[in-house]
């Protein structure tokens, strides 16, 4: 195996999951790149609490020093709004995983700071996109990047054997060894038998949507009110942001709301098969989408479809200091400051209906637009007509 490069001895602050990668990693900083001090950092972004106690008690025992840092509200008020206001999605899904990257990144490096450590390590592969997001917002800070697992080219089987050289508890299933990822906006599954295009998932990966085809039969219904372009409250109860993504994961799930089986293309070209579970981005999305329609002027809805689909590409890449995203970020604000109102929702087996929408900004005028209404004299049209289309009319007279 090749050996990390030697660096100084001190102080390296580890981007720490409890999981297997970053577990190992505590010992390998030691024993490979010959740093006395192992600073861990869990980061809470709405991940399942045994998974954040795990990380907890393994920091604590394993590493030098160990922080835990809660930030969920955070997480959900400075990346995930701000992604639901661009309708955030990748290649047809919510993003998720990529918006909880950058924070973890920056809640480590402000640790390291704190230790005045000049090294922030992570255990990422070199196969997949994390590696690019927190070497990103890692080498924005000044810092340097270790990342023991891409570097030492390791494989899953042998870090196994390695931690358990070093008593080091890990739970790997011996069958379907699925690896999960999980926040308060999104839960992805992949790795196992999900590695082969072909194979059908079992339901037992899923923890968030019951299978749609053993949802209630009867349809729920929930409003969700808005105000610059936030969701504020749920059937007029006003809710803490974390707390209403939550309540509606869990409206949405039980309406088998919010999956996504497909070929995704990592950044580097490869291409991966993820399964993902969403429900309350799935729901929320279409009512915040369904409002900007009522509100939105028909060029700015034009123009925002291809500001969204850019600052969703480079918020997957993890590029959120990139000028072009804070350019985008600032577009994206201004449309919103009228996103405001209701929009009612129908949660069906699996299906998101918007039944009614209202906004004390809709550009939407009923008189006008009645077929029975007189306000609007039907003639003036005339004049617009003679010109519409001119040109062609043109072209077409002459053949």
């Amino acid at each position: 195996m090749k050996k990390g490069k030697a660096q100084k001895k001190g102080t390296v602050v580890l981007a720490f999951s409890g999981g297997l990668d970053t577990s190992v990693c505590i010992p390998l900083l030691r024993e490979r790149y010959d740093y006395d001090r192992v600073v861990t950092v869990a980061v809470d972004v709405g991940q399942p609490e045994a998974d954040l106690r795990q990380a907890t008690e393994k920091g604590r025992k394993f590493a030098d020093g160990h922080y835990t840092i809660d930030a969920k509200e955070k997480f959900v008020e400075e990346y995930v709004f701000p992604s639901l206001k661009a309708n955030g999605s990748y290649e047809g899904y919510p993003l998720g995983t990529a918006l909880a990257r950058p924070l973890i990144a920056e809640e480590t490096v402000a640790i390291a700071r704190l230790e005045g450590a000049q090294v922030v390590a992570h255990g990422c592969t070199g196969k997949g996109n994390d590696q690019l997001r927190f070497d990103f917002i890692i080498r924005s800070a000044g810092l340097e990047v270790v990342a023991p697992i891409r570097e030492l080219n390791l494989t899953r089987s042998w870090e196994i054997e390695y931690a358990r050289r070093h008593r080091m508890p890990v739970t790997v299933a011996k069958k379907n060894p699925y690896s999960v990822d999980e926040n308060c906006w999104n839960r992805s599954i992949e790795g196992g038998m999900l590695e082969d295009p072909a194979f059908h998932p079992p339901e037992e990966i899923y923890r968030w949507t019951v299978d749609p085809r053993k949802a209630p039969a009867k349809p729920e219904e929930v409003t969700v009110s808005f105000g610059a372009g936030i969701p504020v409250a749920l059937d007029g109860k006003k809710m803490k942001g974390y707390d209403l993504v939550q309540e509606m994961n869990l409206r949405a799930g039980r309406n088998g709301v919010g999956r996504n089986d497909m070929i995704e293309d990592r950044i580097l070209g490869l291409k991966a098969r993820e399964v993902y579970e969403h429900p309350a981005a799935t729901a929320l999305t279409i009512a915040h989408a369904d409002l900007e329609h009522l509100v939105l002027t028909r060029a700015e809805l034009a123009f925002k479809r291809g500001v969204d689909d850019r600052w969703s590409e480079l918020a997957y890449q993890g590029l959120v200091h990139e000028p072009l995203f804070l350019a985008l970020s600032a577009f994206i604000d201004r449309t919103q400051e009228r996103v405001n109102g209701d929009v009612d929702l129908v949660l069906y087996r699996g299906s998101v209906r918007v039944a009614g929408r209202s906004s004390p900004d809709a550009l939407y005028s009923g008189d006008m637009v009645s077929f029975d209404s007189t306000s609007l004299d039907q003639g003036h049209a005339e004049g617009l007509s003679r010109f519409h289309g001119i040109q062609a009319q043109f072209l077409k007279k002459r053949k």
